[in-house]
């Protein structure tokens, strides 16, 4: 079995060259990837078949979803049958698994895992605290009100422990909402709907989708009529399939 070499990094000394230090970054993060792709193919063979209902299979699938929460990865599949093995197995249900991957599934947002995550959870559990609280988060955001959802999770950034990237996974589905929504809008208004962002943050953001800036404080996003695909209809209708309602109506 491989064994991942943490005394490369138990016993790093900050005397080492910087080019040294990032190669040995750099060669952590390739490993630990290498590691969850492994893993990721471990779960795909265990949900092939019957033993995808096997509760036993639970404990694997938990440390699987905490994984993806802390390297910042996401399988719904897997996260789908975890919550599929709670349904047949009420006794075996957790909550701060269940609440990982609520919050994996609103990462990917706009696509529907969160509803699809969430109808798989019944009423009793939904009531839960943090359930509850994920709940509303995820309204807020798929009902466009941005910040109220930053003021909502400041107030409760401890559901957020253990998931890495989160913020970033929101604000750019943020981005998305605004940049098939307006041609222009207020710099302090974007930088609300990002969280509040200080202005060397937002012009990351910025960069990032090709947004720009004037004088006057006013982000150009693009022009939604260049965006606007004209498509033709044709319908094709022959006397034949209209024959019959001509001769019933007379």
């Amino acid at each position: 079995m491989f064994r991942f070499p943490y005394f490369l990094f138990r016993f790093s000394r900050p005397a080492l060259p910087a080019r040294v230090r990032f190669q040995l970054w750099l060669w952590k993060g390739i490993v630990v990837m290498a590691m969850f792709e492994q893993m990721r193919a471990n779960v795909g063979k265990l949900l092939k078949g019957i033993d995808r209902y096997n509760p036993e299979n639970l404990s694997t699938l938990e440390r699987y979803v905490e994984t993806q929460a802390k390297e910042n990865a996401y399988d719904l599949e897997a996260n789908l049958a975890v919550l599929k093995l709670y349904q047949f197995n009420p006794a075996f249900f957790q909550t701060t698994v269940t609440a990982q991957i609520l919050l994996k599934a609103l990462t990917n947002l706009p696509h529907t895992d969160f509803t699809l995550c969430k109808c798989m959870i019944d009423q009793a559990h939904q009531e839960e605290r943090p359930i509850r609280q994920i709940l509303y988060l995820g309204d807020l955001l798929e009902t466009c009100h941005f910040q109220a959802f930053w003021q909502a999770l400041d107030e409760n950034m401890d559901l957020l422990e253990g998931i890495t990237g989160f913020e970033d996974s929101v604000r750019k589905f943020i981005c998305h909402v605004v940049g098939i929504t307006y041609q222009h809008i207020d710099r302090w208004l974007l930088a609300e709907m990002l969280g509040d962002l200080t202005d060397n943050q937002l012009k990351v953001w910025m960069s990032k989708y090709g947004w720009s800036a004037d004088e006057s404080g006013q982000i150009f996003i693009c022009s939604q009529e260049e965006s606007i695909k004209p498509k033709n209809i044709v319908e094709k209708i022959d006397f034949d399939s209209v024959s019959s309602i001509m001769a019933s109506s007379q």
